[in-house]
Order: C-alpha cells, then sequence, then structure tokens
C-alpha cells in the first residue's frame, strides 16, 4: 500500500513541476523586456532571451533595468546566485523610483565565505526614507540551483517571497502617519556588484579577486503589473501576461500566516524592529502596530 508520505510528496512534486511550466510559460524575453545599465560585455542575454547573466571584476560589475515603469503589481525574478566563495558580493532584484524622496522594494543577497549561507537582506524606503531592514539566511543552496523571488506590490501591502513562500509583509499604515510607496512609479532592477566594505560580515570579511569573475544568472523575469504610460502620470491597460489580477488584493490567508511566522522564527538573523540598542526612544509607528 502506499503511504500517505509517498502520496503528498508526489503530490508536491507534481504541483512543483506544473508552477515551474507556468512560470516558463509566461515569462517575458529579457531582449524585449530590459536594458543594461552597466557592465559593458559583463551583461550577458543567452539561449534567445531566456537567461540573462551578470558578471563581476576587480573593475566593474553590472546590471540592468525593466524597460517599462509600473504603479503597482506583481514581480518575479529566478536567480542562481554566486556559488562558493562569494564574500563580498551583493546581487540584487529590486524596485526603486527616481530622484529625491524616492521608493524602493530590496531583494538584496550578501555573500559570504565558501560554506556559509547566503544573506537575503530586504528593506522598503518611502520618500527616500529606509532602514527598515529584515535579513534571512536561506533554507536551501541558492547556488546550485535557480529559485524564484517575488514582490508583491499593491496599495493595501508588500509581500516578499521565497519560491512563493512569504518571509515578510510591510503594511500600509498611513493612517497612522507611516508613509508608504503608491504614488512614484518604479521600474524593475537588477545588479551584480562589489560592497565588502559592508556586505559579509560588517566588511570584515573581504572579496576574494583570485576568485573572478563572479557570475550570477537570471532567468524567467515576470513583471505582470500596471504599466505607466509614458509622458503621464496614469498607468495604462493592466500588463497581464496570464490574466491574474490576483496581486491586487493579495495578502495573507491562514496558511501564509503560519507559513511567514515559520520563516520568520527559523531563518530571521535581524529584524530592525527587534534592535532596541538602534530605537533608544522607541521603536517606529510600524514596528509597533505591524504583526510581522
Amino acid at each position: 500500500m502506499i503511504s500517505l508520505a509517498f502520496f503528498k510528496a508526489s503530490f508536491l512534486l507534481q504541483i512543483s513541476i506544473i508552477a515551474s511550466f507556468l512560470l516558463a510559460a509566461y515569462a517575458g524575453n529579457f531582449y524585449q523586456d530590459v536594458a543594461q545599465t552597466f557592465g559593458d560585455q559583463r551583461f550577458k542575454i543567452l539561449e534567445g532571451g531566456q537567461l540573462l547573466t551578470l558578471s563581476l571584476d576587480q573593475t566593474s560589475g553590472s546590471g540592468f533595468q525593466s524597460k517599462n515603469e509600473y504603479l503597482f503589481g506583481r514581480f518575479d525574478m529566478q536567480l542562481k546566485l554566486v556559488p562558493g566563495n562569494s564574500a563580498g558580493t551583493v546581487a540584487t532584484f529590486y524596485l526603486s523610483s527616481q530622484g529625491q524622496g524616492h521608493d524602493e522594494i530590496d531583494f538584496e543577497f550578501l555573500g559570504n565565505s565558501s560554506g556559509q549561507p547566503y544573506t537575503v537582506h530586504t528593506n522598503v524606503y518611502t520618500q527616500g526614507k529606509g532602514g527598515r531592514e529584515q535579513r534571512f539566511s536561506l533554507w536551501f543552496d541558492p547556488t546550485t540551483s535557480f529559485h524564484t523571488y517575488s514582490i508583491v506590490w499593491n496599495p493595501q501591502r508588500i509581500i516578499f517571497l521565497v519560491d512563493n513562500i512569504p518571509i515578510r509583509v510591510f503594511n500600509n499604515q498611513e493612517s497612522n502617519g507611516v508613509p508608504y510607496p503608491k504614488n512614484q512609479a518604479m521600474r524593475v532592477y537588477c545588479s551584480l556588484w562589489n560592497a565588502d566594505d559592508w556586505a559579509t560580515q560588517g566588511g570584515r570579511v573581504k572579496t576574494d579577486w583570485t576568485l573572478a569573475p563572479f557570475t550570477v544568472s537570471y532567468r524567467n523575469f515576470n513583471a505582470n503589473g500596471c504599466v505607466k504610460v509614458p509622458g503621464s502620470s496614469a498607468c495604462g491597460s493592466t500588463n497581464s501576461l496570464n490574466n491574474d489580477q490576483a496581486w491586487q488584493t493579495q495578502g495573507l490567508d491562514a496558511k501564509g500566516r503560519n507559513r511567514i511566522r515559520g520563516v520568520q522564527q527559523k531563518f530571521m538573523i535581524y529584524n530592525y524592529c527587534s534592535d532596541a540598542a538602534r530605537f533608544p526612544q522607541g521603536f517606529p509607528t510600524e514596528c509597533r502596530s505591524s504583526r510581522f
């Protein structure tokens, strides 16, 4: 008789395969969707636009941005991070507006010495002010295969997800006087650069340039959101590659709340809302009134 555990494992495997297929089917093409921002030949689009690699050497890193600007949406990217000793390097996937008082929603992947886990650094900037860091260790090796990192940004909340598992929520608390990014359209940005003055163990471990060039790979970019009309503050019709508008009101159900609690209990390594030494006069308002 087939055991219940075997049945569950088989079912989850089938769901994973289906989800991977759907993401691949609706993913965009890098030739059409992004533009290089820096790095010269360190930026490469391969496999007919389905794969993009960024490299870092002692001279320069590299990066790209989405051609479209968005006002709210869901943004997915699969990354395979720098393997081995990646100390000092930072790979990114984030949203940002431009100019003074910009808004920004960050995924940053901080490299480490061989055998040590990557640190996932998240942050939210509103009106030019950040300082809302939460950091996590990953529960898998992000250098051996691709994993999906997602940002859901709607008028109610921002959700950070890893392989569709929520790890962080930043709720709209404007009613409590907390600024929320809602008026400035943002592009998607990705980059690989050297930050050995702070990235690994507070800058104590430096980049080993004998291992360069370092390379990170990106694929299956999916931007499903409200595309800003050039020359206007308005958005055009929703750019929905799969006609899925769930992101517009997406939140956390009971299962999602349980999963985020589990991740934060087991894998969170820094939370600005728990750093009493940093806020001797009291925690920021969003910390006092936010569940996550």
